[in-house]
């Protein structure tokens, strides 16, 4: 049994009655996965999830998730659909599983609901991939999310996305022109075809970073990725930049 196939057996077990739906989306839907691309989930529900089924739900994603060269990240998010439908920003969250919250959640107390303006992205790649791994169509369960609040969600996670840019290079800049490319396009895209879009639009100093962060993505694990110290002196400038193209994109929304 694949991983896929083990997390929607366990969000199976664990939800039981008042599971609606889930389904695959992220880099699965929107053109393949990368080496180290997370497996993205989405499970929907009737009601909040109690306390034995968080824990349940996290002990075995600890199990099945990973980030080794055979055992893929898993990202489970679960939502309420009376949360989402009808929509409203920020929606909120009931639980979000992922390898980077692992040490939390061996030490800690599991996920809790809250606002999590996230799922404007996630929503729309879910709609748009249409990938049931369980339940109806998800336009059976789930509205649309409006550009604007696509917008808002896009821009509202930069600043916790730069605090991490130096120990987290590769994402940051990939998810930085993914952000710039969904408020130019309206399209949510891979990280690989957000990166080659966002360099046809950059200058050519601006560009060598972010095309070593693409090819990382491509070909390679996290604990694999290696930058020399002149990109590592390219990385700032890149990212002021690509900022200042959003900043002013987000103006015009």
């Amino acid at each position: 049994m694949d991983q896929l196939e083990q997390t929607v057996d366990l969000v199976h077990d664990v939800v039981g009655q008042e599971l609606l739906g889930t389904y695959l989306h992220g880099s699965a839907v929107l053109g393949g996965l990368a080496p180290a691309s997370d497996l993205d989930v989405l499970a929907v529900t009737r009601r909040s999830l109690d306390e034995r089924k968080r824990r349940a739900l996290v002990e075995g994603l600890l199990e099945i998730s990973g980030l080794t060269p055979t055992v893929r990240p898993v990202e489970l998010t679960v939502v309420v659909q009376s949360e989402v439908r009808p929509w409203r920003f920020p929606p909120i969250g009931d639980f979000l599983y992922g390898e980077w919250l692992r040490d939390e959640f061996q030490t800690g107390e599991p996920p809790r609901p809250g606002p999590m303006p996230d799922l404007a992205l996630v929503l729309t790649v879910v709609l748009a991939g249409d990938h049931p791994l369980a339940g109806p169509p998800p336009a059976e369960l789930l509205d649309p999310v409006p550009h604007a609040d696509l917008v808002r969600a896009s821009v509202e996670g930069i600043p916790e996305l730069l605090a991490d840019l130096d120990d987290d290079t590769r994402n940051v800049l990939l998810t930085l022109a993914r952000v710039w490319t969904t408020l130019a396009t309206g399209e949510i895209r891979t990280k690989d075809a957000a990166a080659d879009w966002a360099m046809a639009h950059l200058p050519p100093e601006h560009r060598p970073v972010l095309e070593h962060a693409r090819n990382l993505y491509l070909t390679c694990h996290y604990q694999d990725e290696v930058w020399s110290e002149g990109l590592k002196a390219q990385v700032r400038p890149h990212v002021d930049d690509v900022l200042t193209r959003i900043d002013h994109l987000r103006q015009q929304a």
